[in-house]
Formats: C-alpha cells, structure tokens, sequence
C-alpha cells in the first residue's frame, strides 16, 4: 500500500485486477433486480485477475477445483466475503444483520487473532470470494475523504477489507481469488449437482430439510448421500474455538464434501473441516436457505441464484 491508495487500488493500476461484467449464460437476474433497488445491477460488475479472460473461466475453475479436491482428498476451503464480514473486519457491530454474529465488539477483538489466523490458512491453500464492484470501492474513497476532514472512522468496504487481509498477512492474488457470485453460480449449476452425483455430502448449518434437499438435486438428475452437522443459529464467529471439536467430531469422516451457512463464522468452519478431513468445505450460505426451501430467511432472491434450466425443469413458470 501507498500514500496515493489502499492495496486494492494498486492491483487496479497495475493491471493485475480489472472490473468487468460477470456474464454467465442461463443466469437470470431480472427477477432479483425488480425486487431490489435498481442500483443492485452494478453488482454484476465485479474484479477479474489478468490471467482471467471471461466469466465462464471463473466457474470451471471452481468446477476443477472442487472434483480436484474431492478426488485427491486435498483441503480445499471456499470462502465468500461480504458486507456482514467487512464490518466484523472493522471491529463494528454492522456484522449482525439477518443473523447474529457477534455479542459486542469485545467479543469481535477476542475472537480476531483466530480469524487472522484462518485467513492466513484460507489465503495460502484456498479460495477467497469477496463481493467487490465499483460502487463497494468508490464509497470508501468518498468516506476517506470526509474521514480526513471530519475524523470520522471510515465505513467498511471491499477496500478496507483488501487493507486488512494485506496487512494481517493473507492477501489477495490471482491463485487464491474468487468473484463472490461466481460461488453462488456454481451451486446453483448442472456442473455442481453433476459432480457430486454420488458423493457423500455434509451440510453445516442450523437448518436442515432432507426432502427439500432430496427434490434440490434430483432437478439434476443427481443424487448425492446427503448428511446433516447441526451448528448453532448464531454467534460461531465469535464462539468458534468453544464449539470447534464438538462440531468436527460430529463431521462424518468418510464425508466426499461440505457445505457450510455460519455466516461470518464460515470463516471457521470451512477452514478447518478443510484441513482436518482432507475435502473441500464451500461457504454456501443463501444456497443452504433455497436447498432448505427457506429463501425466506434471507429477505428473497440473490443474484445470480435464479437458473432458467433448473426453473424448467422444476416446471416452474419463466
């Protein structure tokens, strides 16, 4: 970093990361747009790195990752960050929307060095997917500015997030990067449901429907032995080193792969169900609420969630 902007800001000028629109076929993002504010489009502009040409790249390379993972039993951790962790990240409460995540900034600064720490792990061996577009990254500008001139604390964006995994030693390039909706489409995709056919699938998260999850799959014509690990509805991200061993014992051994909703805390989960049974362990946080059949627990659609195949097939109106 440098007097002239923030680590993110020099990936940008040195060509390393460029914005441009994350067009992926048979995504339908209409929907999710007429639902929301209008400006919710500008999210479909997101980073690429340089030796990324198109949006289709990003999901096979999830797609290889994840059978690589799966067939040579490697850890392969895939994390999303978002607005809820860019506050956790600034030490404020903000982190605590649809779901708790922290008990007071006490509890966030107790519970950092660990997540420091798994940050390091996640950056060195995995995948970080953070939710990055112009907007995200312009308002940190703009608030630096009245920072300076009003001491304000600046507000937490993907660019203070940037700052904080560069300093804290887990930075961003190239090998370790995902765009954060490129995660979302994977789930949602024929490639996904197709290679875990059957595998052996365990579900991390509070809620758990096994017919819905059954009828998620079976879309696809793909059927995975489906697993459940009950975690707590709250307060992993910041209770993690109390709830760790209880919740890894209970993890089936013999488990192809995980899917993970702690919300900040699937930081945690990912990073060491990853390490300590050798499997991929993705952050599929609103995708465990459609599978569940609980779209309503995040407040309705997300971007590119709504596939025009997977509506087809379930006979669903278009």
């Amino acid at each position: 970093m440098n007097k002239n902007g923030g680590y993110l800001d020099e990936c940008l000028r040195s060509g390393e990361f460029r914005f441009a629109r994350l067009d992926l076929p048979d995504i339908d993002n209409q929907p999710v747009i007429d639902a929301n504010v209008p400006e919710i489009v500008e999210q479909e502009t997101c980073l690429f790195h340089q030796s990324v040409a198109k949006a289709t790249d990003y999901a096979e390379l999830l797609d290889g990752y994840l059978c690589r993972g799966m067939e040579g039993k490697l850890p392969s951790p895939v994390v999303r960050f978002a607005d809820g962790e860019y506050a956790f990240y600034n030490f404020t409460l903000g982190c605590n929307g649809l779901y708790k995540q922290a008990e007071s900034v006490a509890a966030i600064r107790r519970a950092m060095p660990m997540h420091i720490e798994a940050l390091k792990r996640l950056a060195a061996r995995g995948r970080l997917a953070p939710l990055v577009f112009p907007d995200n990254i312009e308002l940190n500008r703009r608030n630096g500015l009245l920072s300076f001139f009003k001491r304000f604390k600046k507000a937490p964006t993907a660019s203070s997030f940037w700052d904080f995994l560069c300093i804290n030693g887990a930075a961003i390039n190239g090998s370790n990067y995902l765009p954060f909706y490129a995660v979302y489409a994977y789930l949602t995709s024929e490639a996904f449901a197709r290679a875990v056919d059957g595998k052996r699938l365990c579900i991390l998260n509070s809620e758990y429907n096994p017919e819905m999850c059954r009828r998620w799959f079976a879309v696809f014509s793909s059927r995975p032995e489906i697993v459940f690990t009950e975690i707590p509805a709250e307060y992993v991200a910041t209770r993690w080193d109390k709830i760790r061993e209880d919740i890894l014992k209970r993890v089936p051994p013999d488990a192809d792969l995980c899917l993970a909703g702690a919300g900040v805390g699937a930081l945690m989960i990912c990073v060491d169900v990853a390490e300590r049974f050798s499997i991929p362990v993705i952050d599929a946080g609103h995708i465990l609420n459609m599978m569940n059949g609980r779209e309503d627990k995040s407040n309705g659609a997300r971007m590119y969630t709504i596939r025009n195949s997977r509506r087809l097939l379930s006979g669903a109106a278009i």
